[in-house]
């Protein structure tokens, strides 16, 4: 019988794991559950004899890979994959996947909500400053994006976009504005909502240069990858301009330091939270499953991001 592995450090939430069952064992597959399990052994002994993965932000390094003997297919139920190593599963001829979308809107609504938690300084009992009326740019208009700039807009900001990857039209189509340049949208914005991946061209790309752009009060806010800040540079900027301002949900390697010197002017969810929701939960883990079978029983690789 094909085994489908749940392999999860950060647990789904029960009615999620309840419909990936419903899904794996609907098609005769055995559905085998990991919950928060804290040594990398319980996962490379999980792995040993499943055809399937479903992850989250779980490592799927070359040596779980490896150690997965008869896996054919994994999904991580999310949009990012640079937790899972494309390489090794190419060298296995394994299919790994994403789940783009499934996760989107409860990370956009994450960005606003953290946007109105620094707006008001943190709840502190100070007066803080309204969001309608600002300018918000998005650099990168994928699924995330698309939603912040809708909620923003709901909030009466005006919206800009950067992305070389979407078509201008598309984004116009939205009522979003199109800049021609990253550093127009970062000079242009009081707030940036930062959705680019994590790779060898963005790495550090978010520098003290780029940031330096922004007009006075300027905000960015992270739910990407915190790989694609330059910490260096972030620091240095949060030292020479005492209005600028870095919320996240993911903290930085350097938070201890940020935390010592700008209070007031951050802000870092305990863990990567931009998923954390029942819906979320949901949709990624049920879209996972049925892409499993979908690409076992039909060939079908439609995610496949390797």
């Amino acid at each position: 019988m094909t085994k489908v592995l749940i392999a999860t450090e950060k647990p789904f939430a029960p009615a999620a794991v309840n419909g990936i069952r419903e899904v794996v064992e609907g098609a005769g597959y055995e559905l085998v559950l990991l919950e928060s399990y804290t040594d990398k052994a319980d996962l490379l002994a999980a792995v040993a004899d499943v055809e399937a993965m479903i992850i989250r932000s779980d490592k799927a390094t070359r040596e779980v890979i490896e150690a997965a003997k008869n896996l054919k297919v994994i999904v991580r139920a999310g949009a990012g994959y640079d937790n899972i190593d494309l390489e090794a599963c190419t060298e296995k001829g394994i299919v790994a996947m994403n789940t783009p979308g499934q996760n989107s809107n409860a990370v956009a609504e994450l960005v606003l909500g953290m946007m109105v938690f620094m707006a008001r300084n943190t709840y502190n009992g100070k007066a803080g400053v309204e969001l309608r009326g600002k300018k918000i740019g998005i650099h990168a208009y994928g699924n995330v994006g698309r939603y912040v700039g809708e909620i923003a807009k709901g909030f009466g900001m005006e919206v800009l976009a950067f992305d070389p990857f979407v078509a201008k039209e598309a984004i116009e189509a939205d009522g979003v504005t199109v800049v021609d340049s990253v550093e127009e949208l970062y000079s242009t914005c009081n707030y940036i909502s930062l959705h680019i991946p994590a790779n060898d061209k963005t790495k550090k790309s978010i520098n003290y240069d780029l940031l330096n752009k922004m007009p006075k009060g300027g905000v960015l806010v992270n739910t990407a990858r915190k790989e694609v800040i330059d910490e260096e540079g972030l620091m240095k900027l949060m030292d020479d301009r005492k209005d600028f301002a870095y919320i996240s949900d993911i903290a930085p390697d350097c938070k201890d330091e940020i935390a010592a010197k700008f209070d007031g002017r951050f802000f870092f969810t305990p863990k990567k939270m931009g998923a954390q929701t029942a819906e979320a939960n949901i949709n990624a883990g049920i879209a996972g499953a049925n892409q499993i079978v979908n690409c076992i029983e039909k060939g079908d690789t439609t995610y496949k991001v390797n």
